[in-house]
């Protein structure tokens, strides 16, 4: 059985719908059987490949995301966010950047931050004058700052693949999530000057300092798991599980949470925890029929034939990365393509903190774009849109994505900076 045919079983499975973890190791334990290849060794290397202290960080920050939906810290930092620029013009769609920032800090995920802030957020947006799709784009274009801020999930999966630090990651990370909020905020500017019907907040002081001191404490989150990780004093799964600890003594102190919460929480948290691992296993298995075929080596030799210039081979890595994205989830990518582009980045000397930021800024734009698009599915089944209706509302919201890409691309070593300073 031949690597073609895997990869044409894989592609008819993803087409009808089949979880992509199963749609991988379907077709890898055919192939291993018909070509009497033993299992024993590829199902350990698999199973070890998720038996490791830095993935651990994974679920740790999983629970501490849905430990802060379920005390309403979304809620909170929407208050106080349009307390604060409610008479600003368009301040809704300042509002829903910000609080997709402030909230990021906590969740690490896309899907967590468009369904956290999407019911609050996408009502208030159309009440106010916003269209349906300005409400929908917005919103699901701010929730991919989540998986670029630290604590993001795809740089701990990243960093685990690559042997990186994952707190150099994690400090290279934050320029571009904040430039990517910058850059949404300027569309969100461009557009709201078309649209005469929107509608502005009142400002009070008073409302400010109440919804202000709703927020103070569950901002203290960020500075403990960041100011922690970049000062050595945890690392990123002490962190994690740091964090969550103090966002749920949070919550049960200010009564936002409830023991009859918990078991809701545990459940999220096994769930979504349970497909990330599962994804990172079966890509694993399917890596290693990769590595048996001889892959990497053959890529490699391409590549490096292509071209012998590190820009041109970056936007080949964008181009795979946006291809890939569109069709398989941004872990599923990351664990089949980095122990590839790995060795290739260090033959043009790319660094490979550089490199894993692109990646991953590069996948989540995929989280929405069709025919996966994750956050597309999250937003549709909040609000009954259709996924065209939510991708032709994200469009204008991805040029400044996109343009960032490039700009890592063309300027890799600007990212380097504060990891560099901090001497991570």
């Amino acid at each position: 059985m031949s690597l073609l045919v895997v990869c044409l079983l894989i592609t008819a499975l993803l087409v009808i719908r089949v979880p992509i973890a199963f749609a991988f190791i379907g077709p890898s334990l055919v192939y291993l059987l018909s070509n009497e290849q033993s299992l024993g060794l590829p199902l350990r290397l698999v199973a070890q490949s998720t038996a490791s202290f830095p993935l651990l960080a994974v679920p740790l920050f999983i629970l501490m995301g849905a430990l802060a939906n379920h005390a309403g810290i979304a809620d909170r930092l929407f208050d106080f966010a349009l307390a604060l620029l409610g008479r600003v013009r368009g301040s809704l769609g300042y509002v829903a950047v910000g609080v997709s920032v402030g909230f990021s800090w906590m969740s690490g995920s896309a899907v967590a931050d468009a369904a956290a802030l999407g019911k609050v957020q996408i009502p208030a947006m159309l009440r106010a004058g916003y269209t349906r799709p300005f409400a929908l784009g917005l919103t699901g274009s701010s929730s991919l700052i989540a998986p670029v801020m630290p604590p993001s999930i795809p740089a701990v999966i990243y960093a685990g693949l690559a042997s990186v630090s994952t707190g150099a990651l994690f400090a290279a990370s934050v320029g571009p999530a904040i430039l990517m909020a910058v850059g949404l905020c300027l569309v969100v500017f461009l557009l709201v000057r078309r649209n005469p019907n929107v509608q502005k907040a009142e400002f009070s002081w008073v409302r400010v300092r109440q919804t202000g001191r709703r927020v103070i404490l569950p901002l203290f989150a960020p500075i403990i798991i960041l100011g922690g990780i970049l000062g050595g004093f945890f690392t990123p799964t002490e962190a994690a599980a740091v964090g969550a600890l103090y966002i749920g003594i949070l919550g049960f102190v200010t009564r936002s949470l409830h023991v009859r919460d918990l078991p809701k929480v545990i459940s999220e948290t096994v769930l979504t925890s349970g497909a990330i691992m599962l994804i990172v296993a079966s890509a694993n298995l399917l890596g290693y029929i990769f590595a048996l075929e001889q892959v990497p080596q053959r890529v490699s030799e391409w590549v490096l034939g292509l071209t012998d210039n590190p820009t041109v081979f970056l936007l080949l890595v964008l181009l795979l990365s946006f291809v890939l994205g569109t069709a398989l989830d941004a872990i599923a990518v990351l664990t089949l393509t980095v122990p590839i582009l790995l060795p290739l980045s260090a033959a043009y000397d790319v660094d490979p903190i550089a490199l894993g930021v692109l990646m991953i800024l590069s996948q989540m734009i995929g989280l929405l774009t069709p025919p996966v698009g994750t956050v597309i599915f999250v937003l549709q089944s909040i609000t009954g849109a259709t996924m065209t209706e939510v991708f032709k509302g994200s469009l204008p919201f991805l040029a400044p994505l996109v343009a960032l890409c490039l700009a890592i691309i063309f300027w890799p070593d600007a990212i380097l900076y504060l990891p560099q300073r901090l001497g991570l």
